[in-house]
């Protein structure tokens, strides 16, 4: 059955195009060029656009992220959604024109990347998510400048949707930092070995899974992590850790780890809700996702959706897509920002 939207107003995006003037036809031009910019898997055309903005089609993911890009505005801003808590969103907001290439200021760049890592907070009371920020931003200041510093190990995780492998590599583009995603690194072998076991290639909900091929293929993830760290090298770790994040012993053993190799961690859970989860996990359409579609509601009342890491966190809060939203702005601006 096809969700409901109840807080979309499909107006707003007719009222921003026509207010900087621009047609259907160029519309999707400038779509086209933000999708290039951003790899969003969107086509564009004035058909499809005019289908949103009288109402008929909702926007899936990528075309509401290309117009927040085009209109300048949040999703709430456009009329996609409510407005979460502390978010500017008036009805009647809209761009006078078009913002015109331009030189940028000195510490634009580094006031955009703040902005898009404000969503990071503090997840427990002996975190400092500044500290944490001040760390990333250090980081890519010391990559485009050249210079090293100590090992950083950051565990990004979160359910299935939720956003953390976009959060992920963005943080990997700051930093230059590795991204270790679990299922790029083992997704072959795990489907192999699960049809050795007489299980189905894409199976991620029975017990076969949970018990014999799940432990190794964190195991490969992590050993992987352990070979970059003893090289000096920071390290992203992109997969849900949800068992591992919930486990008070597994979280105090690598810190333990961690602090004997002189290296500092950071562990962060993105938070997303259901709805925005489900509408990603559907949009990217991968077969191992198969099930949790078939039988949504099944799923969702398997996850603790107050689950947090049992020991020192962050949280970014991607609720509605929020901080996702942050990470293409900031990206925009450090392409330059042009339309």
């Amino acid at each position: 059955m096809a969700r409901q939207h109840p807080d979309w107003n499909p107006e707003l995006l007719r009222k921003h195009r026509e207010q900087i003037g621009l047609t259907l036809e160029d519309t999707g031009e400038k779509l086209r060029e933000i999708a290039e910019r951003h790899g969003f898997n969107i086509a564009a055309n004035f058909q499809t656009i005019w289908g949103h903005e009288k109402g008929s089609v909702y926007p899936g993911p990528h075309y509401r992220r290309a117009y927040c890009r085009l209109y300048r505005c949040n999703e709430a801003q456009l009329g996609f959604r409510r407005a979460l808590p502390g978010e500017d969103a008036p009805v009647e907001s809209a761009t006078a024109q078009l913002p015109a290439p331009r030189a940028q200021a000195p510490d634009e760049q580094p006031q955009a990347v703040r902005q898009a890592l404000s969503s990071i907070r503090s997840g427990t009371d002996d975190v400092d998510s500044e500290a944490l920020r001040n760390r990333v931003v250090d980081a890519w200041r010391r990559r485009t400048s050249g210079v090293t510093d100590g090992p950083t190990v950051v565990l990004v995780g979160g359910f299935a949707g939720s956003g953390k492998s976009e959060f992920a590599k963005f943080l990997g583009s700051l930093t230059g930092w590795p991204i270790l995603d679990k299922d790029s690194l083992t997704r072959p072998l795990v489907d192999q070995l699960l049809i050795a076991l007489g299980g189905e290639a894409h199976d991620r909900s029975s017990d076969l899974y949970r018990e014999k091929v799940r432990p190794l293929e964190y195991r490969c993830l992590m050993e992987a992590a352990w070979d970059n760290v003893d090289c000096g090298i920071s390290t992203i770790l992109d997969a849900p850790f949800v068992s591992e994040f919930s486990q008070a012993d597994w979280m105090q053993r690598f810190q333990n780890r961690c602090r004997s190799k002189r290296v500092s961690v950071a562990t962060i859970w993105v938070e997303c809700d259901p709805e925005s989860m489900r509408e990603y996990i559907e949009f990217r359409g991968a077969a191992r996702d198969a099930w949790k579609m078939e039988a949504w509601d099944e799923y969702l009342s398997s996850l603790n959706l107050d689950l947090r890491p049992q020991g020192p966190h962050f949280v970014v809060d991607n609720r509605l897509g929020a901080a996702v939203a942050l990470v293409d702005e900031a990206r925009d601006v450090l392409s330059g920002g042009g339309l």
